[in-house]
């Protein structure tokens, strides 16, 4: 008997079926993690009746997992593109650039699970090698924008200090996204509900720029 020839349609219905097992995966694993979530719950959440499903598309669970975590870094590094900057742009613009970017990526996630499983793996006391893997193929090409910006601002400084002052722009990235609550039970929402990307950018620029002394360049 001759072998069918997949149709448009068909390939369609399994590339869906196989994003839906992906997003009810990255929900799962972010809710529970790796070890307390089942297959069969992901199915359920994805609407699938196939238990199987998950082998057919991802080959096991483990293969599953490091395709959600993937999926997660991936959504979260993505959104607003950094600018092309044009021959002799400073430095100190860049920066500002790359922070404002940042923020609008950080604060503007579509899924809120992406967030929280990428903060799962990375708050990992060793980083296991899904998580290697998805910070070398997401988070490394803007480590590495961030270190030639630093490089033009401080050509000077050694390399080592320059690695500390980009974690120092990230970590105040990061703070304001993930301490929201925080801030709100502190100070009340009044005070923090001007917390927009372009505004939290303004000033995590100058912060770091008055610290690093070159504000007053601007």
């Amino acid at each position: 008997m001759a072998r069918e020839t997949p149709t448009d349609e068909s390939i369609s219905n399994v590339d869906a079926t196989r994003q839906r097992l992906l997003e009810a995966a990255e929900e799962i694993f972010a809710e529970k993690g790796f070890e307390a979530a089942t297959t069969r719950e992901i199915c359920e959440r994805a609407g699938v009746r196939n238990i199987g499903a998950i082998n057919y598309h991802f080959q096991g669970k483990e293969r599953l997992y490091a395709e959600a975590v993937r999926f997660a870094m991936s959504t979260c590094v993505c959104g607003a593109p950094f600018p092309e900057w044009p021959a002799g742009t400073s430095s100190r613009q860049k920066l500002r650039d790359f922070v404002r970017v940042m923020m609008a990526r950080i604060l503007e996630v579509p899924r809120p699970s992406a967030m929280h499983l990428m903060n799962r793996e990375m708050t990992r006391i060793a980083p296991s090698e899904v998580t290697a893997n998805a910070v070398r193929e997401n988070i490394k090409p803007m480590a590495d924008l961030l270190t030639q910006i630093l490089a033009g601002l401080l050509p000077d400084l050694p390399f080592e200090k320059r690695v500390l002052i980009g974690f120092s722009v990230i970590g105040q990235c990061l703070y304001y996204r993930q301490n929201r609550v925080v801030g709100e039970v502190l100070f009340g929402r009044d005070v923090t509900r001007n917390y927009n990307a372009e505004f939290l950018a303004e000033h995590i620029a100058d912060f770091t720029l008055a610290a690093v002394g070159k504000l007053a360049d601007d």
